[in-house]
């Protein structure tokens, strides 16, 4: 077993549509990899933006878990889980975007398939002298 403290993951998804069985599934999945990684998963959560909010660049849920991930951050490493990129969003550029807010609240960002901007990351906490 190693010495280091596992990670806080912060689970966050978006669903636009009524239907949410497929919300469901994916935040089953992000589960399923929390608990097969052995990480601890922040109790709040998931973190979910629904209906209009998640397709506006407004993002209440995601916000309210960037400022989580804030108050998290001084005690352990924090990262935001999402099924896949889309999740985010579908635009790269507007996706890119939310990355970054993460990254301002000192987490990183993984998906289920093992993608992550941890680099991203790290580069931003050398470029502020951490």
């Amino acid at each position: 077993m190693s010495d280091t403290i596992a990670p806080l993951v912060f689970i966050y998804d978006r669903c636009a549509s009524r239907n949410r069985r497929d919300l469901d599934q994916r935040l089953i999945g992000c589960h399923t990899y929390v608990d097969r990684m052995g990480w601890a998963l922040a109790g709040r959560g998931p973190w979910r933006d629904l209906g209009p909010d998640a397709l506006s660049t407004h993002r209440p849920a995601l916000a309210a878990m960037a400022a989580a991930m804030r108050e998290a951050v001084g005690f352990r490493e924090v990262l935001c889980l999402v099924h896949n990129w889309g999740r985010l969003a579908t635009d790269d550029t507007h996706r890119l975007v939310l990355q970054q807010r993460i990254i301002e609240a000192g987490g990183w960002t993984l998906t289920t398939f093992g993608e992550s901007d941890r680099h991203t990351f790290r580069a931003v906490l050398v470029g502020r002298g951490a």
